[in-house]
């Protein structure tokens, strides 16, 4: 509540100095990873990238750091991939990382997403978080579309949860055999 006050204290007084970049960026910084709290930092964001750096510009490494926050909050959370490729050119954002979870959302490469979310620090990830939903939906479509039975420990790997969870919040109506072995469908015989 403080952060948000402090936030429109800065807005209201126009100010674009370095206070007001140093405000911004301790507040994005500080919702996007421990609190994951997107109300707060995306307009947060948007005032640093499109209101503040025009004026008072961020160091580069500052700049590839909020404009790859802002290209992946676009992907993830609000799906819009055709504004977070456009920002991503904007800004000239040249980070691998980025850019693989822009193709793996672009692709619905849900083996390279998993893979990527365990490789990237925290405030990435949390803005990958966005997108893990629809990801895990699409693996277990792609599970129940193209296999009979697999074991447990690839259907977990598939849609990166433990079993139980998966049963419990995804409700696959899937049965496991004693055995370990995950029945997904059943051969219909005439």
């Amino acid at each position: 509540m403080a952060m948000r006050k402090l936030r429109e204290g800065i807005v209201s007084t126009h100010r674009r100095d370095a206070f007001a970049q140093r405000v911004y960026i301790f507040i994005v910084r500080t919702t996007i990873h421990p609190f994951q709290h997107h109300e707060s930092y995306q307009p947060a964001l948007q005032y640093l990238l499109r209101k503040i750096h025009p004026v008072t510009p961020l160091a580069p490494s500052e700049l590839q750091e909020f404009a790859s926050y802002l290209v992946l909050d676009l992907a993830c959370r609000q799906g819009d991939l055709h504004e977070a490729l456009s920002v991503r050119s904007k800004y000239a954002v040249r980070d691998r990382k980025v850019d693989a979870v822009l193709r793996a959302v672009l692709r619905d490469d849900w083996m390279a997403f998993w893979r990527l979310r365990r490789q990237v620090d925290g405030a990435l990830r949390v803005l990958m978080g966005g997108y893990e939903a629809e990801m895990r939906k699409h693996a277990l479509a792609c599970l129940g579309r193209a296999y009979l039975s697999a074991d447990r420990a690839f259907v977990e790997k598939c849609a990166d949860r433990a079993w139980d969870v998966l049963v419990e919040k995804n409700k696959v109506g899937w049965l496991l055999e004693p055995d370990g072995k995950v029945t997904i469908r059943r051969i219909k015989t005439k």
